[in-house]
């Protein structure tokens, strides 16, 4: 079977990039968020803003002109927001209980899965040898950073588990979503996950929650505006995109960049020192990106 993915070229790589950038700031703006609002309210109200300036989006594009949902398409949806719900779920709770340079370098094992869920499940996509060294070398810094907090402050062992199961759920919601945004439009896709996440959370919010306790704070605006308008409205439009014109595995090279942004920023927030694990793990991660990039 032909795929519909054509390789990596510049403008692809320099997107994807950014975007790891960006993404690699989300779990210290969650964790910042953290500190005013318990983590189920936390995600509703990062995916309402998500949500509106999705919207926003599709107006301006045009996507509501002729905005149906075929029949066929309610339960991949009603699927792909229930998995989308308890992945940040996941990532919020553990990030709670574990520090953000943690969280980063736990989150973005997902690109790992989808290399590996990409060679079964995606056409043309397959995992050569060159691949899963690259995958391999740059999980091998991804350790190291990790290794560089064990038994540290603020980290728990639940904390990191609940962020590592978040991770392997990415990765299978990344590869659900390479495969269909071939056939459902991505405005759909993109409001699915914001819609039912919002009333999943919301919900989980209520009742795990005991009702809505956060303080209003500048610092939880920031967190908000930043995951919820950067993160959950350009950050996913974005990557859909790019989904549907590349290569996933050649994607996840970049995004395992996203633990080093992580850890950069996770300096000046938190206050976590910058080492030379910090440098050797960056090597690692680079060699593999040069990998898995090529096709």
């Amino acid at each position: 079977m032909t795929s519909p993915h054509r390789e990596l070229d510049f403008k692809g790589a320099a997107l994807a990039l950014l975007l790891s950038a960006l993404w690699g700031g989300n779990p210290v703006a969650i964790k910042v968020g953290l500190l005013d609002a318990p983590p189920f309210w936390l995600g509703f109200m990062r995916f309402v803003l998500g949500g509106l300036a999705i919207l926003a989006w599709a107006w301006w594009t045009g996507a509501f002109r002729e905005f149906r949902i075929a029949p066929h398409e309610w339960r991949p949806l009603a699927f792909l927001g229930l998995l989308f719900t308890v992945q940040i779920a996941c990532l919020n709770v553990g990030t709670q209980w574990t520090t953000a340079s943690h969280s980063a370098v736990l989150i973005n094992a997902y690109a790992v899965h989808t290399v590996v869920l990409a060679h079964f499940r995606v056409p043309g996509d397959r995992l050569t040898p060159r691949k899963l060294g690259g995958a391999l070398i740059a999980y091998a810094g991804i350790v190291i950073l990790f290794s560089r907090g064990l038994g540290g402050a603020g980290a728990t062992l639940l904390g990191d588990v609940s962020v590592s199961i978040s991770a392997l759920l990415l990765g299978e919601r990344t590869i659900y979503l390479v495969r269909a945004v071939q056939h459902i439009d991505p405005t759909k896709l993109l409001l699915a996950q914001a819609l039912v996440g919002s009333a999943g959370l919301a919900a989980m919010s209520l009742w795990l929650e005991g009702g809505i306790p956060y303080r209003w704070t500048a610092s939880l605006a920031l967190a908000l505006l930043y995951q919820g308008l950067v993160v959950a409205g350009f950050n996913f439009t974005a990557s859909l995109w790019l989904l549907k014109h590349y290569r996933p595995s050649a994607l996840a090279g970049f995004f395992l960049t996203s633990p080093i942004f992580g850890v950069l920023l996770s300096g000046p927030f938190t206050g976590e020192p910058l080492t030379t694990t910090l440098l050797l793990a960056s090597l690692l991660v680079a060699a593999g990106i040069g990998l898995t990039s090529r096709p």
